[in-house]
């Protein structure tokens, strides 16, 4: 169900300029479905849009893109006929992140309405068109999924006994882990962050140039390379904090000290349009001492010998001394911030704390480690001790012990099912034709070359 979503999407995000591939032909229909019309220039709209974000354009895109626009206008058709309403407030929040994100790579509005050879205002129109398609043709989706029979125990079981073993999934190691954390002195560390950028603006202020000062000391490597400069921009695809201070200052203004997630910042801004901006930043990021580790490791190698060698458990220390919020009322059990679970795949555990866990049997207790917690863009420096508190190994999917995973696999499975069952009913009955410019496409769905005009 995901990857039909995905393709809706794809064919449903489609921009606006004329045919490229087929220089020197006249814009025309290259397939009606229904009473809908694709346009070579619908094609060509959304090969535009692959392209500006990196994609390679070639046929095979091509047949891709018109078999995603050919089922969306499908699923479409159906959406009206139930009398679906659009989500205009998920539209407007999808439409303003995909501008942002057009603006941003192709460096402002001059530049898109040049690519794409049309007014700001009017590809808003028209992309604000498509994303309210896209939204009734996800909800036909979820209407289709949804009409499913409830999948119960017996299917489940029957799913696991009729398939191939080999086509069963294979349920990765999972790992459960506690953990005992402290932070390091943070007021310190900022205070002392804050410094140096004031030192840095006095001399700026003195006559230094900002962009020599980024490559030298500023802590975001990719933009000191370019001393500073981050390219012009949306405010959205920045920190609320940043784009503020930064949308205040005139060009060739210097702020102050600016803290986000990431630290804190000095900003020059070197051009603004509207509400993007092009801005030179210095970012500085807390630092600590070798002091602050020693501390901690001997705070936690006191609080490991003391589980180790009294009744206190490792759960009560937790309570008592951990400084991690989200751990520390669950006896210091480490949970996934994402889905609330307490089992971790390898990939989904920091390096650090792999480094160690990975020398561990269950209900062994780390050596001191330095990790990072959950919060900002990169995490917060922590040191922390950890306990491996279980392993389970890898194995094929079982009805006994995997129960979710397989009731997961199994609904996705019925739910495409129904989906693509529905939409090759609706390839028979439904009026299409099909240039034959595309005869060659390999698309998918047989039922796609059937309609190719001869």
């Amino acid at each position: 169900m995901k990857k039909i979503l995905a393709g809706v999407s794809l064919a449903l995000i489609c921009l606006s300029l004329g045919a490229q591939k087929y220089s020197g032909l006249i814009d025309k229909t290259v397939a009606v479905i229904g009473g809908e019309f694709v346009s070579l220039s619908d094609l060509e709209q959304e090969v535009s849009t692959m392209r500006a974000r990196g994609y390679a354009s070639d046929q095979n895109l091509r047949c891709e893109i018109l078999e995603n626009i050919l089922q969306s206008k499908l699923l479409l058709m159906q959406a009206r006929v139930d009398s679906l309403t659009v989500n205009k407030e998920m539209v407007g929040v999808q439409l303003n992140q995909h501008i942002d994100e057009i603006r941003t790579a192709l460096g402002g509005d001059e530049k898109v309405e040049e690519y794409f050879g049309k007014p700001i205002y009017k590809l808003r129109q028209e992309w604000n068109r498509q994303f309210e398609e896209m939204s009734l043709t996800q909800q036909e989706q979820q209407e289709i999924a949804r009409n499913i029979p409830e999948i119960t125990p017996y299917d489940i079981r029957q799913y696991v006994d009729t398939a191939d073993v080999a086509n069963l999934p294979v349920i990765p190691a999972k790992y459960q882990m506690s953990q005992i954390c402290v932070y390091p002195d943070v007021e310190a560390a900022k205070l002392a962050a804050k410094e140096k950028l004031l030192e840095l603006r006095e001399r700026i202020i003195a006559g230094e140039k900002f962009s020599t000062l980024a490559r030298l000391y500023s802590d975001d490597i990719e933009s000191a390379k370019r001393g500073g400069e981050l390219g012009m921009a949306s405010k959205t695809m920045f920190w609320p904090q940043f784009s503020d201070a930064a949308m205040s200052l005139k060009v060739g203004m210097v702020s102050n000290t600016v803290e986000t997630p990431d630290g804190f910042h000095l900003i020059q801004i070197i051009e603004k349009k509207g509400d993007m901006f092009n801005a030179r930043h210095i970012l500085i990021k807390p630092r600590y001492t070798s002091s602050d580790r020693e501390k901690a490791f001997a705070r936690l190698d006191s609080l490991r010998a003391l589980i180790d060698t009294t009744d206190i458990s490792f759960e009560t220390a937790a309570r008592l001394y951990s400084q991690d919020k989200a751990s520390r009322t669950n006896g210091g059990q480490m949970a996934d911030p994402g889905t609330g679970s307490a089992y971790f795949d390898k990939d989904q555990i920091k390096p650090a704390d792999w480094a160690v866990i990975s020398k561990l049997e269950p209900g062994q207790i780390s050596e001191p480690v330095e990790s990072t917690d959950n919060e900002g863009r990169n995490g917060n420096l922590v040191y922390k001790i950890i306990r491996l508190d279980k392993i389970v190994p890898s194995h094929t999917a079982s009805f006994e012990t995997d129960y979710n995973e397989l009731y997961g696999l199994v609904e996705n499975t019925k739910q495409m099912e129904a989906i693509n069952k529905f939409i090759d009913k609706k390839i028979s009955e439904t009026h299409i034709v099909i240039d034959p410019m595309f005869k060659d496409c390999d698309f998918s769905r047989a039922g796609w070359s059937e309609k190719i005009r001869k």
